[in-house]
């Protein structure tokens, strides 16, 4: 895959990763990518950090909206009003439907998973 950079100052977005237990930075897309799931890098100031990127339409929650969503696989802190830089360096899987927000999660620690070994951290 061509490697993919996103670029764009982390806006707020409606908390669901934190109240799922997967906080994501989201920056505004300005570009058409093919919606799922990406292991990435993301930089923030001159840091990098491994990070998995949700892109795509929250169908789940019945959204129309398309997004760029970023989880961090260590601590950052508060980078809200920061600029993000988003490398996606791979496609895990495509974006989906799922029947509640428990599958979601359950989904979401495989992808982590994966995105760990991908990293070995």
């Amino acid at each position: 895959m061509h490697q993919k950079i996103l670029r764009g100052k982390v806006i707020k977005g409606k908390n669901r990763g934190t109240d799922l237990g997967f906080p994501t930075a989201n920056i505004n897309l300005h570009r058409r990518i093919s919606e799922g799931i990406y292991i990435s890098s993301s930089k923030v100031g001159s840091k990098s950090y491994p990070s998995l990127t949700f892109i795509g339409t929250a169908k789940t929650f019945g959204e129309k909206e398309v997004r760029a969503e970023t989880y961090f696989l260590s601590k950052v802190g508060n980078i809200y009003g920061k600029w993000l830089s988003v490398k996606l360096i791979k496609k895990i899987r495509n974006n989906q439907k799922f029947n509640s927000e428990k599958d979601l999660v359950v989904q979401m620690e495989k992808d982590k998973i994966e995105a760990q070994k991908y990293f070995k951290i």
